[in-house]
C-alpha cells in the first residue's frame, strides 16, 4: 500500500498481483517480510516494523498503529507476525485482492481437475 494525499493508502497489491501473477506476488510478499522482520527473531515484531516502517512509506505512523498491524495480523497471539501471518494480513488488508483470490483459487482447482482428467 502506498502513501496517498490525505493519509489514505492507495492499495498497490492488485496491480503487483497482475503484472507478477499468483506466484509472483507471494514470492514479493515474502520479500517484503524479509525486509520488515528482525533478523534474530525471524519473526516482524513492533520494533521491527516500527524501525522499517519508512521502507514501505509509513514513517508516520504512531507506536499505536503499528502496535495495532501487529496485533491485527497476530493469529497465533505471540506478539510478532510470522512469514504466514504476514501474507494473510497483507491480503486482508487489500479489498480487492481479497476478491480477487477467489477467482484465482476457482481458476486453480478447474486446472487441476482439468490436468487429473487429461484435457
Amino acid at each position: 500500500m502506498a502513501p496517498k494525499a490525505g493519509g489514505e493508502f492507495e492499495d498497490l497489491l492488485p496491480v503487483m498481483a497482475d503484472k507478477l501473477g499468483g506466484e509472483g506476488l507471494i514470492k514479493e510478499l515474502c520479500n517484503g517480510f524479509q525486509l520488515l522482520m528482525d533478523k534474530d527473531k525471524g519473526v516482524i515484531t513492533t520494533e521491527s516494523l516500527r524501525r522499517n516502517a519508512a521502507v514501505l512509506g509509513l514513517q508516520d505512523l504512531s507506536d499505536g498503529e503499528i502496535a495495532g498491524m501487529v496485533k491485527e495480523g497476530d493469529m497465533d497471539g505471540d506478539g510478532a507476525l510470522n512469514q504466514m501471518e504476514f501474507c494473510v494480513l497483507m491480503f486482508r488488508l487489500s479489498p480487492e485482492l481479497m476478491s480477487d483470490s477467489r477467482a484465482w483459487l476457482e481458476e486453480a482447482i478447474e486446472e487441476e481437475f482439468r490436468d487429473a482428467a487429461g484435457f
